[in-house]
């Protein structure tokens, strides 16, 4: 008996039959490595933010309501959208972890949230970095 092993992948066509080709689709090519979590968390800030600007979600208890978290965790997601905006874009595009632990965590974070200036942010930020 022979055993061949190949990857195959299937599209579709126009009118929705399958077909087979050799190579991968370029948007199933994926980098190795993930999206370290406080990039992911920051996202959801952003995201939590436009929610609640919108209206869509009236308060931040109904928020945590219908994300299954409770308030406090809620608060402790939105403090992130208190760091200075050229922080917050850095964390958004922090680069994969390949192995092993995220370099920064959000519970780092948290002292360089609740300073109120944006340079003594920078400052901590910047000790952080050099810290990983």
């Amino acid at each position: 008996m022979i055993t061949v092993k190949k990857q195959v992948f299937f599209t579709r066509s126009e009118r929705g039959r399958r077909r087979m080709e050799d190579n991968p689709p370029a948007s199933q090519t994926v980098p190795p490595g993930r999206v370290p979590r406080v990039s992911r968390v920051m996202a959801l800030a952003i995201q939590f933010e436009d929610l609640l600007r919108s209206g869509t979600v009236s308060d931040t208890i109904e928020l945590a309501r219908l994300a299954k978290v409770t308030q406090p965790r809620i608060t402790q997601v939105m403090n992130l959208l208190h760091l200075a905006p050229d922080i917050q874009e850095e964390l958004l595009f922090l680069p994969l972890v390949a192995q092993g632990r995220d370099p920064i965590n959000e519970k780092q974070l948290r002292r360089v949230c609740a300073r109120n200036d944006w340079r003594k942010q920078r400052h901590l930020w910047a000790q952080l970095k050099s810290r990983r």
